[in-house]
């Protein structure tokens, strides 16, 4: 699995436009395929069901994910929560590792981003509560086959999740990305 981040995005379009770009370095596409959502939202590709991937972004950050096989990525801005979420999207478990951290608000953002990448793997949508989606914790990077890769950024927290392990980040800037004629 291939991670692109690029972390200066102006408009929403330009995450169309890592994914082209992240395409043609990986995979030597001239041109994205068309892009089609399935039933439970995620994005992919019907001419090329070879060729998998996600997309998240948030404010100025976006995270595109390459594979040949299902992925699944998340972007969240740390943020200040509210005080009963933790209970309403934690098991006990994860409960139990959040009360351990010194950052709680942020590593709110890690819980979260991990079961969002795993939501978005499947394709499903959140079909069952978030409770009951079970990303590992940090610092484990491994589940039920899946590999799991977090990364943090001043104001974000990142997570994708695939069948390969990544082999770290192609940070990307937005000039890079702009669209040719």
């Amino acid at each position: 699995m291939e991670l692109y981040l690029c972390e200066e995005l102006a408009e929403r379009r330009q995450v169309y436009d890592l994914l082209a770009w992240a395409a043609r370095r990986r995979w030597g596409l001239d041109r994205l395929p068309a892009v089609e959502r399935a039933a439970g939202g995620k994005p992919y590709f019907p001419d090329r069901p070879d060729l998998c991937f996600n997309l998240s972004h948030s404010g100025s950050i976006a995270l595109c994910v390459l594979d040949e096989q299902p992925v699944g990525a998340d972007v969240e801005r740390v943020r200040k929560h509210y005080v009963n979420l933790p209970k309403r999207i934690c098991s006990e478990k994860e409960l139990a590792w959040l009360d351990a951290q010194a950052e709680r608000d942020r590593a709110l953002c890690t819980l979260w981003t991990g079961k969002e990448s795993l939501v978005k793997y499947t394709g499903a949508g959140l079909t069952v509560p978030i409770r009951g989606i079970a990303a590992p914790l940090p610092p484990e990077t491994e589940a039920d086959g899946l590999h799991f890769y977090r990364l943090s950024a001043p104001e974000y927290e990142l997570c994708a999740c695939g069948h390969t392990p990544a082999q770290g980040v192609v940070r990307v800037s937005a000039g890079e990305i702009e669209r040719k004629p």
